[in-house]
């Protein structure tokens, strides 16, 4: 069947929430996806940095082969050692104390919303608590993630949503403590901002943030979803300056492509928030969905996947440096590790999306003018050579207009 077949057949059953871009993707191997007709792709978007491994690795794909043929679901209702066995590395892992498996990401953060709101009910019995998050930011588009996203584009066409949230400004102090009340129960928040454009917390901001919490016992909530899973060197970006929240959200390459996630609570939040009733989910932490969280710690532990993104990030920020001064139009280079944006002035970033997926190279955007490149944490140099030459080829035809 042809492409544009499939296409057809899709827009007639899918709702159409999504501005898909006209291919259709089949496969993948490595590093390289492959769409049905044979084209091959250079990914480096990794399903918005979710294949943090790559495809089809053996002992990934091994771990879910033999799940499989021993139990895929059983509920809440009963223990399962996948769960056990996951849970635990995510506590080693973090420093956290307890874990709650959820289906995605955004479920993970109104997990997160829910326990911050029950730890200040606890205290006080009070309704009226308010949570501070960041302008610019990103954390789903459920009602209570939502209502956490600093972006109003977003949020217009669903008020009203959950009440009592405040915006501050993402590394400024000031703004956060300005927002600051009595009814404060928890400041949430990405350590490095994803969707908003790939903008790093400063340590100097990360580390008054903590101490401020502390100081006046509000909660820390980091959402770790995309910034984390050594995406920027460190299993998880705040780890990079030492700072534990008091409440972790994760997801996207927890699970490495199955759809998995996680909030993590200290024993502080733990022991005074959620109890048995408040929470729940039918397929959250499963067999199967554990099984694979917990074989994506082994081989992170086995393949040193964290010291090899710190060894190859800084060749690839250098690549990316040389082509933001090659390029009049880019204005900066900015981001963490692998999770690295270029700011562009006066070209449509989705344009240059667009004509880079013509080229066989799969890149993203994040805000109004970024391109956002998250690939695989097992890239090597050639790959980002590959990145390199394929990406100026279509950076120059923007050159020429």
């Amino acid at each position: 069947m042809k492409m544009n077949e499939y296409i057809d057949r899709a827009e007639q059953v899918i709702l159409h929430t999504y501005n898909r871009f006209p291919v259709v993707m089949e496969k993948g191997e490595g590093v390289y996806l492959y769409d049905v007709t044979g084209k091959k792709y250079l990914d480096f978007g990794s399903g918005i940095g979710v294949f943090a491994l790559g495809y089809n690795h053996p002992g990934y794909n091994e771990a879910l082969k033999d799940q499989i043929d021993k139990i895929i679901h059983t509920s809440n209702l009963y223990y399962n050692v996948p769960a056990i066995e996951a849970a635990e590395k995510i506590v080693k892992a973090t420093g956290m104390s307890r874990v709650f498996f959820t289906n995605s990401g955004t479920e993970a953060v109104e997990g997160a919303i829910k326990a911050a709101r029950k730890y200040a009910y606890l205290k006080d019995g009070g309704h009226d608590h308010e949570i501070i998050a960041m302008n610019h930011s990103f954390h789903g588009r459920s009602y209570g993630a939502l209502s956490v996203t600093g972006n109003p584009k977003y949020q217009e066409a669903f008020k009203p949503l959950i009440g009592n949230i405040r915006f501050a400004d993402f590394n400024d102090i000031d703004s956060v403590r300005a927002q600051i009340n009595h009814k404060t129960c928890a400041v949430i928040l990405e350590p490095v901002q994803g969707e908003g454009g790939v903008y790093p917390g400063t340590e100097d901001f990360l580390k008054a943030l903590r101490a401020l919490c502390d100081e006046k016992d509000i909660l820390l909530i980091f959402d770790e979803i995309q910034c984390g899973m050594g995406r920027t060197g460190y299993l998880f970006a705040s780890q990079k300056f030492g700072i534990v929240p008091d409440i972790m959200t994760s997801a996207k390459a927890l699970g490495c492509g199955v759809p998995v996630g996680a909030f993590m609570l200290n024993e502080k939040t733990a022991a005074a928030s959620l109890k048995a009733g408040d929470h729940g989910t039918t397929y959250g932490g499963n067999p199967f969905a554990t099984a694979a969280v917990s074989r994506v710690f082994d081989i992170f532990e086995k393949e040193h996947v964290t010291e090899h993104v710190r060894e190859i990030s800084g060749y690839f920020e250098e690549t990316l440096d040389h082509i933001a001064r090659k390029y009049d139009f880019i204005s900066e280079r900015r981001g963490s590790g692998l999770m690295q944006g270029l700011a562009v002035e006066g070209i449509p970033v989705g344009s240059i999306v667009s004509k880079a997926l013509e080229e066989g190279l799969v890149i993203l955007s994040a805000g109004a003018n970024t391109i956002r490149l998250l690939p695989p944490l097992v890239i090597e140099k050639e790959h980002i050579d590959e990145f390199s030459e394929k990406l100026q080829k279509v950076l120059d035809t923007f050159s020429a207009e």
